[in-house]
Formats: structure tokens, sequence, C-alpha cells
């Protein structure tokens, strides 16, 4: 069964303003109840007329519960049988326009006849599905109901409700039912008899919306009389055309426009804040530490206080901010002891006393980052090691302060040490490398950049004592091969940098190639010595490595011809600066290899710039580097982005 919608056409819309603002539109016919009656309720008055007679033949002879029609009991004389029946669904089905449905209104004798109908109809239901309305009131008639006997007929199923208007969209639910399939406490206590307003007022108040009346549809609304509405569990007391009945609605119609728009107001109130504080930190968790304290703890209290949520102060980063000083970490240090990592790169207002003021309130601080901070020197290092055993990173690079003094600090207490960094630290000699290296064995990287004092003997001394080190760099420093065949050892090493080592040769590099099974990224850039059988023996014994950068070495085309034969696995290549390639190795290497995603061929002067393009076009797969090809990625990269060459401001 569905619904008996409004056969006028009408679209329930959604409702943006309050209710004593709206006017009310106009139905012939609101009834939420069982379709069997639609039929009924929309009929032509002409066939009821031509077939009366008939009709009422039919009702003196017929047998109740037959199944060849239905059989009614007159009312003032008057009854329908199976084939007036018939006839008027007939009629209904032939109902095309709301026009045609607004002409058919039912008479007197006519809505006897329906009454009567109905009521049979309703009679067929099961007990447990449809209790029986109060009344059924015509004009100025009320007309008693008996209970339906369960299990009176199984047909009822059958009847299904032909909607003429399709396009009229189901009513949004209230927030509670409108309507259940038990009978409320009251309607079966009574007998049957309907409850009165007070309790319908109540049933509304309290979220129990039970489905709408209708107004029948009469020729003459003068006749009719106001009466109270029957509170039938699904909405079935019907009504008699009240006065202006096409202009009022039913009660539960009212009530569900009203919880609708208040509905609709309050949808109209809901702001983010309404989500759940969890979904809000999460929020929140996507903005950096200056735009949470000076954009979005700004926005409202609440948001203060979200932004104060401790884990956002675990992990915090003050790189770049010159307004940061020692009083803000002691404050950040005393209030929110919690801190877990920390960055204050570049935070020229920080200085040795904020540090070890923030190590002493943060024992579990696990991670500290502090670049291009040349005014910190050993007492910060040092009130770290000693403070927070728990570190695994220290990232200190270009600190000209810094001395073998911390480092052995951190050699003594960190044993916990994964991953350090001390890029242009002048002041550290092999004696502090030698001391952290035998107090952190579980050490995974480590990074060295130009760092002058730094020799073979700490290369040796970390591949004796630190076996599980996967990234290793010693860039600039003065290294030699004796110290890097140490590194052969290192069954773990993924990444190994060996830029601008003065005296690095090619055996050794390939022996490291050889023994380091698992090394997946080589740096041999600004390393003269490296010539084209280098690259072959890395080419061939190269098993898992993916990157190899060549930038500035002694290479010609044979080389990258030889990493196109002999590597399926190589996916990076970095060939810049090399001075002896041309178009003949880039042609090859992007012929032969599988496996190769990016060339580098910037200032490669002996390729030209047509035969880049045309490798551009065959092997759209791989990105190749030159310098008008960075320059159209970058310009495509800007315009996508909204860049506009007119936009731009030109001196």
């Amino acid at each position: 069964m569905g619904h008996l919608v409004s056969k006028n056409g009408y679209q329930l819309k959604k409702r943006t303003r309050k209710s004593h603002h709206r006017k009310k539109k106009k139905r012939n016919c609101f009834l939420h109840g069982p379709c069997m009656l639609c039929f009924i309720v929309h009929s032509n008055n002409s066939d009821l007329e031509d077939d009366s007679d008939h009709s009422e033949a039919v009702v003196n002879g017929c047998h109740p519960n037959s199944l060849t029609g239905i059989s009614l009991s007159a009312v003032g004389g008057v009854g329908i049988g199976a084939v007036a029946a018939s006839k008027l669904a007939e009629r209904y089905a032939t109902l095309t326009s709301p026009e045609e449905c607004s002409k058919f209104l039912l008479s007197p004798r006519e809505f006897a006849i329906w009454e009567e109908q109905g009521k049979r109809l309703l009679s067929a239901l099961p007990a447990k599905l449809i209790p029986p309305p109060a009344l059924l009131r015509t004009a100025g008639v009320s007309v008693p109901i008996p209970v339906p006997v369960p299990g009176c007929s199984d047909d009822y199923t059958e009847m299904v409700c032909k909607r003429k208007c399709s396009e009229v969209q189901r009513c949004t639910p209230c927030k509670q039912p409108r309507c259940a399939f038990s009978a409320p406490e009251g309607a079966l206590g009574n007998g049957g008899v309907g409850v009165g307003e007070e309790e319908a007022a109540s049933n509304s108040e309290s979220g129990h919306c039970h489905l709408p009346l209708c107004p029948l549809p009469s020729s003459s609304s003068s006749a009719s009389t106001s009466s109270s509405p029957a509170d039938g569990c699904c909405g079935l007391g019907l009504h008699a055309g009240l006065p202006h009945s096409s202009d009022s609605s039913p009660c539960c119609l009212r009530n569900y426009d009203e919880c609708h728009v208040r509905s609709t107001d309050a949808a109209d109130h809901i702001s983010i804040n309404h989500l759940p504080s969890s979904i809000l930190l999460k929020v929140l968790s996507h903005l950096t530490v200056k735009e949470r304290c000076l954009c979005a703890s700004l926005v409202c209290k609440y948001w203060r206080d979200l932004c104060l949520d401790f884990q956002f102060w675990k992990q915090i980063d003050l790189s770049g901010l010159q307004q940061v000083n020692d009083d803000l970490l002691v404050q950040i240090a005393t209030r929110r002891q919690n801190v877990t990592e920390i960055n204050i790169s570049d935070c020229r207002g920080v200085h040795d006393h904020g540090v070890s003021s923030l190590a002493s309130h943060c024992p579990g601080l696990q991670k500290y980052t502090a670049y291009r901070c040349k005014q910190l020197g050993d007492i910060s290092l040092s009130a770290l090691a000693a403070h927070c055993p728990l570190l695994v990173k220290v990232h200190v690079g270009n600190q000209d302060k810094l001395t073998d003094a911390a480092l052995k600090k951190m050699g003594e207490h960190c044993s916990e040490l994964k991953d350090v960094h001390l890029g242009q630290c002048y002041g550290i000699t092999d004696e502090g490398m030698m001391a952290l290296a035998r107090g952190c064995p579980k050490l995974q990287k480590l990074y060295l950049q130009e760092n002058k004092m730094v020799t073979d003997q700490s290369v040796r001394a970390v591949a004796e004592h630190c076996p599980e080190l996967q990234f290793v760099g010693f860039m600039g420093c003065p290294v030699t091969s004796q110290g890097v065949i140490h590194l052969t050892t290192l069954r773990n090493l993924t990444v190994l940098d060996l830029r601008h080592i003065s005296e690095l040769n090619n055996e050794t590099v390939m022996e490291v190639v050889r023994k380091c099974h698992n090394l997946s990224s080589l740096n041999l850039c600004l390393n003269w010595s490296i010539n084209d059988r280098c690259v072959e023996i890395i080419a061939k014994e190269g098993r898992s490595l993916k990157e190899l950068y060549l930038v500035s070495c002694k290479i010609t085309d044979h080389a990258l011809i030889a990493i196109g034969q002999y590597s399926t696995t190589i996916e990076t290549v970095d060939a810049g600066w090399c001075k002896d390639i041309t178009d003949q190795g880039a042609t090859q290497i992007a012929q032969s290899s599988k496996s190769l995603r990016y060339l580098g061929l910037m200032r490669c002067d002996k390729v030209s710039e047509e035969t880049v393009e045309r490798l551009v076009v065959q092997y759209p797969h791989i990105v190749f580097s030159t310098v008008m090809q960075d320059c159209k990625r970058t310009l495509e990269r800007a315009y996508q982005m909204g860049w506009s060459p007119n936009t731009s401001n030109t001196s």
C-alpha cells in the first residue's frame, strides 16, 4: 500500500521561512491512509447516478464476505456493489490532470454511499494493522463503525493506489514516526471511540505525529459541521467537508510543517562548532602552530581552548619564528610538559638557557631540531642529553659553537638515538664522533657535511659500533677510500651519500655496491674520478639500486648506454653537467631502459633541445630535465595555480 497524495499535483517544497509567513496551499485531498479509498474519493459523480439502480439491485441480493463483490448494508436505502466499485475504479484510472480531479465532488447521497464502501474496506483490514476510527462523520450524521474482525479478508493487499501525480515527492518524515501500527491505549480502551482534542494536542507536543485527516470533497460545504478529529492510530478518522475545508490544513500536516520549519531554522543556525570536539581537533591538527596561534585561537573561546589541547603541543614547530625567545620556551615547558618533538630552526632569539629549561621540564622529548641556530652551543645539547634519555632524533646542523663535549654527553645518556644530523658543525672531531658511535649502537641515520675535522677514523668507528645504519652521508668530509671501504660491513645500508669525496676511487665504489645488496640510492656527484667503467659495474651489480646521481662526473655516452642495457631497477639517473654526453647517449638509454623514469640532462650542452623534445613525445613516461623543460614545467604549474602574465606586476 502506498499513500494517497494530493491530486492537484502540488509538491511539498522545502520551507525556509517561519510558519506565520507561509501561505497555506489549497488541496483537494491529503488523506494519508490506506490507498484503497483513493478511487472512491476521486470518482465521477455521473458514475454513481448511472449505476445507482443497478447498485441497489445488487445490494438486495448480495452476500456478505462474497468473493465476487463487496456487499454493504445501505445507509438511507443506498448501496453500492462490485460492478459499481469496478466502474469507479475505471473512472479513477482515466483521470489525467489535477483539474479533472477537482471537478469530482460528492453529493450527500453519494457521500453516504462512499462512506459505506469505506466502512467495508476498513473492515477487511486486520485489527493489528488498522484499529477502527471512532466515528465517520457526514453532514450532521455520525455513523459508528463496528470493530473489524481479524482474518475477515486477505485480499486487501491487492488494492494498490495508482498515483496520478508521480512527480509529487515524498514528505520528509519528522523525527518521530508519523504513524504507528498499533492503536493507542486510549483508543482501544474506549472501545474504538476517538479521543478528544486535548489528547491529540498532547500527542502533537510529545512528538507522536499521527497521520493527517482528510476533509472530504463535497458539493455543498454549507451542510458540513465542525467536529473534533478522531484520533485513530492510522489517522483514518474521516471528516465531512468543513467550512473552508480546502484552505484549512489537517492537524498533523500543520504539526509536520511546524516541525519542518523548526528543523530548517535549526539547520540555518548550524555551524562548525556543532561538530564533536574530536573532529574539530582533527581539523585543527592540519594547521601549523603559527596558524593556530595567530588565526584559529582568535576565533572564539571554544577554539582557543581547542588550540590549547595537549596533543597540539606534543609536536611543536617554531621554525622561522623570530619572535620566539627563551621566555616563550620556558612558558611552553612549564605549562606543557608532554612535549615529544620540537623544531626551533632559524629561531635566533633562543639561547642555551631556554633550551636547557625546556629539556629539564620535558623529560619525554624524543625529537630535537635546531638548524642554523649559531647562538646555541654545548650547554643546550648537553642539557638535552642529560634530561631527555629518550632522544631518538637530533638535528643540529650549522652550529659553529658545538664541540665534542656535547657529543660525549649524548653518547653517555642517549642510548636510544637513531637519527643524527651534524652537518657544518665545524668544531666536531673524530674524538666526539667515536664517543657518539660507541654510546649509540642503535644509530640508523648519520649525516655529516663539510665537517673538516672528521676523517676515516670516524667512518671506521661508525661502521664497527653501529651495525643498524641505513643512511650514511659524508659529503665534503676529508675521508678517503680507506675509510669508505669499512662501510661494506653495513648489510642494512640503503642510502649512501659520497658527494665531493676528493680521494674516492672506482674500486672502492664498486666493492661497496657488490657487498651492500640493499643499496637503493647512491650519490657520487662532484667526484671526477668516477668513470664509465665504474658506472657499468654499478649497473650490473646494483640489484636493488633505484637512484644513481652522477652530476659533474667524468662519464660519457657509454655510461648511459650501460645503464640502459644492464640495469633493470634504476629509475632515476642524473647526469647533469657531464660535458661529454651527447644525443646518442640520451636516446639509447631512453630506448633500452624499461625502468627509467627520470633522466637529468641539465647543462649537457652536447644534447640538443630538438632531441629532447622528440624524446619527450616518444617516451612520455620519462621526465627529461633540461633548462628548457624545467622552465616549461614551472610555467605550466604556475598556470594551473591560476597565474596569468596579465596579472603579474611588471616594474
